[in-house]
């Protein structure tokens, strides 16, 4: 079976909000109020958690690596608590993910984010029965952009690793893509969305109504052979 895989923060769903209000508990708690600005730090929040802090505290002029690493299970709690709140599917996101699976492909995600926390959010968006499988940063002893992540969701996707494809939004998803050896689609509707183009992926994307023909040109149709 071919297959489709999505990563999730910005590429699925608009995460940034409810993922900077969990960084601010942490810089409350340090005495630095709230440091992160919903909307204008979206680019920093879809990095991920450690980033965040990292960013935030070299905003403060304080960054300590030890501050990062205590701080870090704080922002997890923090975002598991409220991990709802402001988070919204993109636009035609699942309209794309139910005719990607009426055509054939097997759908798939594969994700940076705990995969706890991963659950929970697709279950909290009403969404997870939508994908046959779901590889979070800590499934495998190893996390995009090592390429196996993206080969186990291809897998229990029911699919083959090779006649696979990763739709995401950053460098990471890109280099996963090209180091196994299939293509990317970067989505442009994100807050880094003007820099995806510069990374060369196999195809851009910036409205999920033409994801189903962008899939059949770059791994070909559902039915086709290999």
């Amino acid at each position: 079976m071919r297959t489709v895989i999505f990563d999730l923060d910005g590429t699925l769903a608009d995460t940034s909000g409810d993922l900077i209000a969990a960084a601010n508990v942490c810089f409350r708690q340090m005495g630095l109020g709230d440091v992160l600005v919903p909307g204008r730090d979206a680019g920093i929040a879809l990095r991920g958690g450690r980033m965040m802090l990292t960013r935030g505290l070299e905003r403060m002029g304080a960054f300590d690596e030890a501050v990062v690493t205590q701080y870090y299970p704080v922002l997890l709690d923090a975002y598991a608590e409220a991990i709802d709140h402001h988070t919204v599917l993109y636009p035609g996101a699942m309209d794309a993910v139910a005719a990607l699976r009426s055509a054939g492909y097997g759908v798939g995600i594969c994700t940076n984010k705990p995969a706890g926390l991963a659950e929970t959010l697709l279950s909290r968006l009403g969404v997870r029965d939508a994908f046959a499988s779901m590889v979070g940063a800590d499934t495998l002893p190893v996390r995009k952009p090592d390429p196996e992540p993206l080969r186990e969701a291809a897998r229990r996707a029911g699919g083959d690793p090779a006649l696979t494809c990763l739709i995401g939004d950053s460098d990471t998803d890109r280099k996963t893509a090209a180091a196994a050896g299939v293509p990317s689609v970067l989505v442009t509707f994100g807050p880094a969305g003007g820099d995806m183009a510069a990374l060369s992926p196999e195809a851009l994307l910036g409205d999920f109504a033409d994801l189903p023909a962008v899939v059949s040109g770059l791994i070909g149709p559902a039915d086709a052979k290999p």
